[in-house]
């Protein structure tokens, strides 16, 4: 009997001296739950942010393509335009010449 009662007491002094540490690790456990819900909550919104940054870039590459088309577009009117510019000079000097020649046959 007296081994069975050791063997009772030493398990209940144990439980006794354990019982704070288990209360500890419990906490431990319950805030690092807490923590793991707030790191999701993070890992969410660093995906949602991704994701903006994501179609952020594609917008921005196509008003990039916009942009050189855009550019395009202006350098050929600035050609025609100048080659208009000349024909209207040629045209100008070739109506004045053709005045001239009208008044000196008049």
């Amino acid at each position: 009997m007296l081994e069975s009662e050791l063997k009772e007491t030493l398990t209940a002094l144990l439980r006794a001296e354990l019982s704070p540490v288990i209360e500890r690790l419990d906490g431990i456990d319950n805030r690092l739950g807490s923590i793991d819900g707030r790191l999701d909550g993070i890992d969410n919104r660093l995906d949602g942010i991704d994701n903006r940054l994501d179609r952020l870039e594609l917008e921005q590459a196509q008003i990039k393509q916009a942009v050189l088309e855009t550019n395009e577009t202006v350098k050929r009117n600035e050609v025609i335009q100048e080659q208009q510019h000349r024909i209207i000079e040629l045209l100008s000097a070739r109506s004045i010449e053709q005045e001239a020649k009208i008044k000196r046959i008049l």
